[in-house]
């Protein structure tokens, strides 16, 4: 089978989907329950019902993600604090060798 044939197949199976695809929406419409109208108002309906979703969910992934922000900001706080007194304490133990350094060396 030569590359032609095979482009020749793809194309029509592509081409019958598409014209499958144009008859059942075609008919879908023909066999509609509702008018029009009707159709138009339900879809309307719908997609405003979706959008008010879509803004929930949105505002509640905000809502969401400040919150992890602020834990977030809380947890560096601690960790900035910790590390600030072990810097207090590392500072006092050096300056207490300093002295004790002094006095020895005084004493000598």
């Amino acid at each position: 089978m030569g590359n032609d044939e095979r482009n020749a197949g793809t194309s029509g199976v592509v081409l019958s989907f598409l014209l499958g695809t144009l008859c059942g929406a075609a008919l879908a419409v023909l066999f509609a329950p509702r008018s029009g109208k009707e159709t138009r108002g339900m879809l309307g309906e719908k997609l405003r019902e979706t959008a008010e979703r879509g803004r929930r969910l949105s505002e509640q992934a905000v809502e969401k993600g400040r919150d992890v922000l602020d834990d977030a900001s809380g947890a560096i706080d601690r960790q900035r604090e910790a590390l600030e007194k072990r810097r207090e304490r590392l500072a006092a133990a050096v300056e207490a060798g300093r002295q004790a350094y002094r006095e020895e060396k005084e004493k000598m």
